[in-house]
């Protein structure tokens, strides 16, 4: 399919995982690509695969997303799609109980004041040009409760849902729809590491899977690219999960 074909979209957090999965997929479809991210080495290999541009960003930084979107602009003549994916889940953003304020304030610099960012500043491009589409990367977290926690990360994803609704909602007659993906637990680095350390913490998460698994970062980039392209027309203000059930379940197939 080339439902992008020259559209050009920005993708922050670029250089693995869900990013880079997306940038694999919107190049197929025919996007200019502006793959964004802090890592240097991953997001140039990034960008020389898909045959976009690289821009190294801070998310966190405000003349960074800019300067980013400026770039973009500057070098292919729009801003079509933003996909705002960049965040982070430390390790010292746990329970309540134990989360110090800097691990708190990191998580919501990172993941919920680099999507006000994102939002903020290419609003006006869309404007101008009429139209857009923005992608906001929430959580399953923000939908349904867990008791193994990382409160900080959970509640900036509950903001990053709420801020896409009321986008959604305010610039939905100016041609701009601006949604969220709630990815489930996917099988990212991030999570490989996490769980090869510890077994029995990845079958805690799995037996709540009704499909038996995680999810592929290539799913979540299929959901994206839907959502970016104007198959997605009619839906704005909207929380797409793509969990695989996870959070309909109350009993789970054995």
């Amino acid at each position: 399919m080339q439902r992008l074909q020259d559209r050009v979209a920005v993708i922050t957090g670029a250089g693995s995982g869900i990013g880079l999965a997306t940038a694999r997929r919107f190049a197929q479809e025919g996007a200019k690509v502006v793959v964004v991210d802090l890592d240097e080495v991953a997001g140039t290999k990034a960008a020389d695969e898909v045959g976009g541009l690289y821009v190294q960003a801070d998310v966190s930084v405000e003349d960074d997303v800019v300067r980013m979107f400026q770039t973009a602009h500057d070098t292919f003549g729009s801003v079509d799609i933003a996909f705002n994916n960049a965040g982070i889940s430390p390790p010292d953003d746990d329970s309540i109980l134990t989360t110090g304020i800097d691990a708190w304030r990191r998580v919501q610099e990172v993941n919920l004041t680099s999507v006000y960012y994102c939002c903020k500043h290419v609003i006006p491009y869309m404007r101008r040009q009429g139209k857009g589409s923005i992608v906001n990367t929430a959580s399953f977290v923000a939908v349904m409760g867990s008791a193994t926690s990382q409160i900080s990360y959970t509640a900036s994803k509950g903001g990053v849902l709420a801020m896409t609704r009321e986008l959604g909602v305010q610039f939905a007659r100016e041609g701009i729809r601006v949604n969220a993906v709630c990815p489930g637990p996917v099988d990212t680095p991030l999570l490989q590491e996490l769980f090869a350390k510890d077994p029995e913490r990845a079958q805690r998460r799995l037996v709540h899977i009704p499909i038996g698994r995680f999810a592929r970062a290539e799913e979540i980039a299929a959901a994206v690219a839907f959502l970016a392209s104007d198959d997605a027309s009619f839906i704005t203000a909207a929380e797409f999960l793509v969990d695989g059930g996870i959070s309909s379940a109350y009993v789970t197939p054995l």
